[in-house]
């Protein structure tokens, strides 16, 4: 079979032209949203492209994908000893992204390790500054000063660093028992001081009571017919009726002035036969409506 020179030519164009589609659809380069592409042009840098579809041509550049997207890295225990001798471990969590991708690939060969190295030494650093009770209740302090201290360092590699957060703090048993017994005191100590200030707020107010029912007797029987109403409701036998002492006072009064008029003065009894003269018939005599009778008790033959 032969051909003809237009099929000849045909199938000698045939062949440049599909290597030449291959090689246009061999140079784009499709990158994602969250990718840069740091191009070279025989090994010399030209500038950053993406995201999307980009055409670099085979055999002549070079390009390297670098994320945007933040990468979060876990930085491994570290062996610290805070500024007041205690020593711990501490581990905690890095959150960074590329800034610019340039820098990030013709700064630094391998911005992740680095990164990661950094914040170790870092954390070792700075944690041997603070005391262990910043590090326990102000870790926000700490963090923010992590944070600062990266991220000046990594700027000129074209990182950034979003934040540090410090995980977790190990402490040996020992000290874990020492903070235990220290909180157990604070609490203590706490609990004394509110229960000394309700006492004197309970002082208070009862002193405020006892003036205002001083300036108003008629409250204080009230307050008495009250007590005796809330210990009936309990059903129980017995009732205790508290008795003023002022009732029995002219009765004694009376008994008093009975001895005095029995007994003289000047009357020059001996000592030993003056608590003769107070018998039982005085005071029958000095106490009305109280009678006093003798028992004899039989004798034994």
């Amino acid at each position: 079979m032969t051909f003809g020179p237009t099929e000849e030519l045909m199938q000698f164009l045939l062949i440049p032209a599909i290597a030449a589609a291959v090689y246009v659809l061999g140079s784009i380069r499709i990158l994602r949203q969250y990718e840069r592409a740091v191009v070279f042009l025989l090994g010399r840098y030209t500038g950053t492209r993406g995201p999307g579809p980009i055409f670099l041509p085979l055999g002549f550049y070079g390009m390297k994908r670098v994320s945007m997207r933040i990468v979060a890295q876990d930085i491994p225990p570290q062996d610290v000893i805070t500024r007041d001798n205690i020593s711990a471990k501490v581990n905690a969590v890095l959150y960074f992204r590329v800034a610019d991708a340039a820098l990030a690939t013709l700064e630094i060969q391998d911005y992740l390790y680095a990164t990661g190295q950094l914040a170790q030494t870092t954390l070792l650093s700075v944690l041997g500054q603070v005391e262990l009770d910043e590090l326990l209740a102000d870790r926000r302090k700490v963090n923010d000063l992590l944070k600062q201290i990266i991220d000046e360092r990594t700027d000129y590699w074209g990182v950034e660093v979003s934040a540090v957060e410090i995980k977790d703090v190990l402490l040996p048993d020992g000290m874990r028992r020492a903070i235990a017994r220290q909180a157990e005191a604070e609490r203590e100590r706490r609990a004394k001081v509110i229960s000394a200030q309700g006492e004197l707020q309970a002082s208070e107010t009862l002193a405020q009571a006892a003036r205002m029912m001083q300036s108003q007797p008629m409250s204080l029987q009230l307050r008495y017919l009250q007590t005796v109403t809330e210990i009936a409701a309990e059903n129980n036998s017995t009732t205790l009726f508290p008795i003023p002492i002022d009732l029995f006072r002219p009765f004694l009064q009376r008994a008093d002035d009975s001895v005095a008029g029995a007994t003289p003065a000047g009357a020059g009894l001996p000592p030993a036969a003056a608590p003769s003269m107070l018998t039982a018939k005085n005071l029958a005599d000095g106490l009305p409506q109280v009678q006093f009778e003798s028992v004899k008790k039989p004798v034994d033959e």
